[in-house]
């Protein structure tokens, strides 16, 4: 009987805790870690995200970036995290789902490391190439790259992101042989691309359409179920000839496992009152990316579709960390 009543008391005095924990949170300045170099995609999202949750939850959240490794570095960091609500993570598609198929021991897994908070934003992918390759279609780019086998090089942010998976996928559909050249983020990469020291990548809209604009990087397609309404004369990879290319990056907030449910409920809310506010959507529009939202459960469970989804894609191009 009485080691009942000290199990009953000591659940009483946990549930107390975490109330008087979420009641007072935040009560210091949040560590976002972002797992890939300032500058790319990720990095761009996560700071326009963090800006409008930092004025919602009353504390600073300051960016953290932890590049390399396919995100991998970054991510394994954030689940060794204190489980206080004052480390999170900020990651993608590729970070959260493909870079752990790649990778051995990526260090954490994606469905059993975290507590997830809310995802935030859904973006595709556009296929662009240095003005160097005579290519201003997919369909000539394929032809140059059949009539080149091994010349042409593709960029991404690391082994396992979805620009690389994106471009394995065109290999794959198309019979092409280019070389993947993986850096340390997709902000290096695009740099690579833009200098012509590669000639292709798969990006999303926000970082190319400046080199675009300026002609330093030619746009062939986008690779989303429908033309980007911002991009309307662009085609979609579906219609350039590869049925069923698809390809969109989301991204997501998350914490560390064993945060509690409280803290998670007051973050949720609050990352979902600043992805309703006028400022934030427009900014995103302007980044050609979706706002998201919804409950924590909604990105675990875009974690577990898209590791059905892309699992079998991996296995079939056997695809590895580099």
């Amino acid at each position: 009987m009485t080691c009942r009543r000290t199990a009953l008391l000591a659940l009483v005095l946990a549930v107390l805790a975490g109330g008087a924990h979420a009641q007072g949170y935040p009560s210091r300045p949040i560590k976002m870690i972002v797992p890939t170099p300032a500058g790319g995609p990720i990095d761009t999202m996560a700071r326009v995200v963090a800006r409008s949750l930092s004025a919602a939850l009353g504390q600073n959240v300051v960016i953290d970036n932890r590049g390399g490794a396919g995100n991998t570095i970054g991510s394994a960091e954030a689940a060794r995290a204190a489980p206080d609500g004052y480390t999170l993570l900020f990651s993608s598609a590729s970070g959260l789902v493909i870079s752990p198929m790649l990778y051995a021991n990526p260090g954490y897994d994606p469905l059993m490391s975290y507590a997830p908070v809310a995802a935030t934003t859904d973006i595709p992918l556009v296929l662009v190439v240095n003005p160097a390759v005579p290519a201003k279609s997919v369909g000539e780019l394929v032809a140059y790259a059949r009539a080149n086998p091994g010349k042409l090089n593709f960029a991404s942010g690391g082994s396992g992101t979805f620009p690389h998976l994106a471009g394995e996928l065109l290999k794959s559909m198309a019979g092409i042989d280019i070389v993947h050249i993986p850096y340390k983020g997709g902000g290096p990469g695009l740099t690579a691309t833009v200098a012509g020291q590669t000639q292709v990548m798969f990006d999303v809209p926000a970082t190319v359409r400046p080199f675009v604009d300026d002609h330093k990087l030619r746009l062939l397609a986008v690779a989303s179920a429908r033309r980007d309404p911002s991009l309307p004369d662009v085609p979609t990879m579906v219609e350039s000839g590869f049925p069923g290319f698809i390809t969109t990056s989301w991204t997501g907030m998350l914490a560390p496992a064993g945060t509690a449910p409280e803290v998670i409920a007051a973050l949720n809310a609050k990352v979902n009152e600043a992805l309703a506010s006028a400022e934030l959507r427009a900014t995103l529009k302007k980044l050609g990316a979706v706002p998201l939202g919804g409950a924590p459960q909604e990105l675990t469970r875009m974690i577990a579709g898209d590791i059905g989804r892309w699992g079998p894609i991996v296995k079939k191009l056997n695809l590895k960390a580099e």
